[in-house]
């Protein structure tokens, strides 16, 4: 039994989803196909692999995992499939994957280009039924990866603003809101060694603490917390950060000592 996990712009309203479930089945019936969202902005790259950076690793080993969001679709983009430490990632190369993969393990890049693992006709539209999701269905029944195409050794990554020590400070920003308006940062919890008592400083906005727990702070106050997946948050306790300080992402978040 395989595991396979989808992230997508598809949203829930159409059949894409059921579509690409039932291409996978058909190959595999025996896989167990997890959503881990399907609710990404149409094109929104940076969420996405975001979202998979957050939950990969939350998965069994040997788990296959499928993100369409495919702006290029039907263009010149290459489809890839990664092997990276224990996990499989199948998607096209716009660097929705690379967040995750980098992050998982030393990745070793196929280009998909053999058509046999591929369903047919191919929709110059709909490459997660038509390719990313038959390619995930083979490997979950255990053909073997070098199979699918060729070695890559480049393939397009997605950058993550770096985070910067600077005056007893830690320079970071915003790159991604989750549904409840909570501002996830480039900031990890291993950056905040020497600030685990610090003060969150927000352009235009009064500086909130770093705190263990939401119920730390009274109701409505902003405060940074280490999210579960080790990411500083910035979050209003019973409120939605987002909204109610106006952040976006891109926007400039300090930890100050």
């Amino acid at each position: 039994m395989s595991i396979i996990a989808l992230i997508t712009d598809f949203g829930t309203a159409d059949h894409f989803v059921g579509s690409m479930k039932g291409a996978v089945l058909n190959i595999n019936p025996r896989a167990t196909l997890v959503d881990i969202t399907h609710a990404i902005d149409p094109g929104d790259i940076r969420s996405a692999a975001f979202s998979l950076l957050l939950s990969y690793s939350d998965f069994p080993r040997g788990t296959i995992f499928v993100v369409v969001v495919d702006p290029g679709v039907g263009g010149e983009r290459n489809a890839l499939a990664v092997k990276a430490g224990p996990y499989y990632f199948v998607g096209p190369d716009n660097g929705v994957l690379s967040l995750a993969f980098k992050k998982a393990g030393k990745p070793i890049v196929r280009s998909l280009e053999n058509v046999y693992y591929f369903r047919k006709p191919i929709s110059s539209t709909f490459h997660g039924r038509d390719i990313f999701g038959p390619v995930a269905a083979y490997l979950g029944k255990g053909i073997a990866f070098e199979k699918f195409g060729p070695e890559k050794t480049s393939f397009v990554h997605f950058k993550t603003p770096q985070v910067i020590f600077k005056n007893n400070r830690v320079h970071g920003e915003v790159i991604y809101i989750d549904r409840f308006g909570n501002c996830i940062t480039t900031i990890e919890a291993k950056h905040l060694v020497d600030f685990s008592s610090g003060q969150v400083n927000l352009k235009n906005h009064r500086p909130g603490s770093v705190c263990l727990s939401y119920g730390n702070v009274p109701k409505g106050k902003a405060l940074g917390i280490i999210g579960s997946a080790g990411f500083l948050e910035i979050s209003i306790n019973q409120g939605n950060a987002a909204k109610d300080l106006k952040l976006k992402i891109g926007a400039s978040v300090e930890i100050s000592g």
